[in-house]
């Protein structure tokens, strides 16, 4: 409950107090891990997880303690792990995201990749797998590919916002900017203040020469943030109908904003 609530500090002194009459227990080593990562001490986890991960086969246990290792600098340590994770069977599957994860931090994308179609090759209906690699897809520019993979993802799971959002990202990428303007609508639909999709909205208005409405949605986008001025700006002059202002002071009273 104290995780849950974000009362990180709380739910390290509970797990602590756990630990230290039983310093392989799991539950407790995650619990830990978990509230030392809300407080950004992520890597003061990795002992008591490499006492439990020690102990026998835990694929979440394994799979938190290579991302700690390598949110705590020992990359390779930590993607080793994710590896060695990744081949147990029967398979975990956040481990394959995980290790996906990682590797495309680390500058890898095509292993990236290959470790998501591996995930997908033993799960081949999994939306979770199929949306991972849509976006990686997206990252390395292969869009046709990346369509395929979310619209066979949305097919699968119609109303997921996340599967919506990446679908319209690649879809006004490929062009078909009506489509990627009814998925990100479908998503406002359930999360009317998302600012963020609806500054995706307005740039596949832009590119329909719905001027008046991306604009719109623009002004919705910074109404009580002005602090979100930029993203507006950059949204309306990059899109081929938008506008151009030589002054952010000029953008900002075209949008109803303030200048920053």
């Amino acid at each position: 409950m104290a995780l849950r609530a974000q009362q990180f500090a709380q739910a390290e002194q509970i797990a602590t107090g756990i630990l230290k009459s039983n310093r392989t227990d799991r539950h407790a080593a995650l619990l830990f891990a978990h509230a030392l990562m809300g407080q950004n001490r992520g890597g003061e986890a990795i002992a008591p997880l490499e006492r439990v991960a020690r102990r026998g086969d835990d694929a979440e246990v394994e799979t938190l303690l290579g991302a700690l290792l390598c949110g705590a600098g020992r990359v390779t340590d930590g993607i080793a792990q994710l590896r060695r994770t990744a081949a147990r069977r029967p398979p975990y599957f956040p481990s394959f995201q995980e290790l996906a994860g990682q590797l495309a931090k680390a500058g890898q994308y095509y292993e990236a990749i290959g470790a998501i179609e591996a995930g997908l090759a033993l799960a081949p209906d999994s939306v979770d797998l199929k949306l991972d690699l849509g976006r990686m897809l997206h990252n390395v520019n292969q869009i046709a590919r990346a369509l395929s993979v979310l619209q066979s993802a949305h097919d699968a799971a119609p109303g997921r916002p996340d599967v919506l959002t990446q679908l319209g990202r690649v879809l006004i990428v490929h062009g078909d900017y009506a489509a990627a303007a009814d998925a990100f609508r479908r998503v406002l639909a359930l999360y009317p203040d998302d600012r963020s999709i609806r500054a995706h909205l307005a740039t596949s208005l832009f590119e329909q020469g719905e001027r008046d409405a991306a604009e719109a949605a623009l002004r919705a986008v910074i109404r009580g943030q002005p602090q979100l001025l930029g993203r507006a700006v950059v949204v309306m002059a990059s899109g081929s109908h938008g506008r151009f202002f030589f002054s952010q002071t000029d953008a900002a009273k075209f949008l109803g904003g303030q200048s920053g």
